[in-house]
């Protein structure tokens, strides 16, 4: 059984900065990617960044340019380095790895 574990959430101002992380325990091939989606208070999850095992990324409109997957292979860790956050960033963050789902972790962000 896979277990995902996100961290990294938290409240900054507008145009600051955020980490996120995921964790993977346990064994799945992810369907050859991770990544990242989001979910807002009333509104439907979205997808926001993923990341392909050879290291292809693909974002969001909404966040390219501010935003970067990364992973760490070793570590079974993928990243979400978020820069220039503004208000309509916020919701919590899920970590995907195939069928598998995190937890979550919630990211504010105050104008």
């Amino acid at each position: 059984v896979l277990q995902l574990v996100e961290s990294g959430g938290g409240s900054v101002q507008a145009g600051g900065s955020l980490r996120l992380s995921c964790a993977a325990s346990g064994y799945s091939d992810c369907s050859g990617y991770m990544g990242w989606y989001r979910q807002a208070p009333g509104k439907e999850r979205e997808f926001v960044s993923i990341i392909e095992q050879a290291g292809t990324t693909l974002y969001a409109d909404s966040v390219k340019g501010r935003f970067t997957i990364s992973q760490d292979s070793a570590k079974n860790t993928v990243y979400l380095q978020m820069n220039s956050l503004k208000p309509e960033d916020t919701a919590t963050y899920y970590c995907r790895c195939g069928a598998y789902w995190g937890q979550g972790t919630q990211v504010t962000v105050s104008s």
